[in-house]
């Protein structure tokens, strides 16, 4: 390995496994709607520990068609979160509902949930919490207010919630995301756990522009979309479904070095460190166990981010600002009134947040780099 090789942010676990079920695929000639993508979707409801599961084009794919499950349309309110990818807002404009954003908790970065409490009112429909950078949400409590969840689990395959339940199988609907950052990849791919079978069945059909599962025949029951996984990425899914634990394992090790090493710098986590100071993500609290999925930062108040970046990049490191908060998005602001100061906590975790390298199998010797960088860019 070059000492000048330049570290990545992220990189996907590919082996002779991927190649060899991709080939298959190939060779068959059945490149779409073949027979991996039902295995592929039988093994991740296994994985999950859920009835059945749908495999989608994408995890903001997922969203739409829970959005639609649970039908919220026109008039309807949904609480969630504006630090977030910005799929999980946007889905629900596909369907003419509102998002109607509530604060984060400072040191989980979830959805509040006695703030989410305090924003229920005579239009809200439901809550779609997000189990941002792999950490589960208050899911109980959240469900407590009595309304219909979606869950986001895009960023949280693996993750465990506080009552010792894996994200995602508790019986809301449910949206995961297979990028090629993500825990698991199929290039592009989502997975849309239902609520129930009806429904998963109405999930088929909608996804294949309205048709009804194993209809020969051009004929279509309903509007749909064409939202169709291929054969292709089905079989890449297989292969790191195989890998999977072992790539959790790696996540969760390199989280733990870049811990002890930042630990050495002064970093703690929020709640234990000054908050001003520089912050860790969370590590795992009682029954909740994080899927590590990004590792991510808080730089010092008052540090200048960009030129901890430029420095970073000067020294052959990728790093990035994750994530900017949905709210202050140009068709946010324009079309329900939101600005800067709405909600500080995600606000305050976004202008500070800095995403570093990490991905399975990443080198020690990239850490050290890492660290090292970040150390003299940051004047410790």
């Amino acid at each position: 390995m070059s000492a000048d090789e330049r570290v990545p942010l992220a990189r996907p676990v590919l082996g002779e496994r991927e190649e060899e079920l991709v080939l298959e695929v190939l060779r068959s000639g059945m490149l779409s709607l073949g027979p991996k993508l039902g295995e592929f979707e039988r093994l991740f409801a296994e994985r999950i520990g859920v009835d059945d599961a749908v495999a989608v084009s994408s995890g903001t794919t997922a969203l739409h068609l829970a959005v639609r499950e649970l039908g919220w349309s026109a008039g309807d309110e949904v609480l969630t979160t504006p630090l977030s990818f910005v799929a999980s807002s946007n889905c629900l404009l596909y369907e003419g509902a509102r998002p109607v954003f509530c604060d984060v908790d400072h040191e989980t970065l979830t959805l509040d949930p006695a703030i989410a409490a305090s924003g229920v009112g005579k239009r809200t429909a439901g809550v779609l919490p997000v189990h941002i950078f792999g950490y589960p949400a208050a899911i109980t409590e959240i469900e407590g207010l009595g309304l219909p969840v979606l869950e986001d689990c895009a960023q949280a395959l693996g993750a465990v919630d506080a009552d010792g339940r894996e994200a995602g199988s508790r019986g809301n609907p449910a949206a995961y995301a297979f990028y090629a950052n993500k825990q698991m990849t199929t290039g592009e791919g989502g997975m849309l756990v239902p609520g129930s079978p009806a429904a998963a069945d109405v999930a088929r059909s909608e996804r294949n522009q309205g048709r009804a599962p194993g209809m020969k025949v051009m004929a279509h029951e309903r509007v749909g979309f064409n939202y169709r996984l291929t054969d292709l990425a089905a079989a890449l899914g297989i292969a790191q479904l195989e890998r999977l634990d072992s790539m959790l394992a790696d996540r969760a090790a390199l989280a733990a070095d870049y811990r002890e090493r930042l630990t050495a710098l002064g970093a703690a986590e929020p709640g234990i460190g000054d908050p001003d100071d520089l912050l860790l993500p969370i590590a795992d609290r009682g029954k909740a166990r994080r899927s590590w999925f990004v590792y991510i930062v808080r730089l010092p108040k008052g540090a200048d981010r960009q030129a901890v970046i430029e420095a970073l990049d000067a020294d052959g490191i990728d790093a990035r600002p994750y994530l900017p908060c949905i709210h202050l998005f140009e068709p946010y602001r324009e079309r329900f009134g939101y600005g800067e100061g709405d909600f500080p906590v995600a606000e305050d975790f976004s202008r500070r947040a800095l995403a570093l390298p990490f991905y399975p199998g990443m080198p020690e010797e990239f850490v050290e780099r890492v660290v090292a960088s970040l150390k003299v860019a940051l004047g410790r």
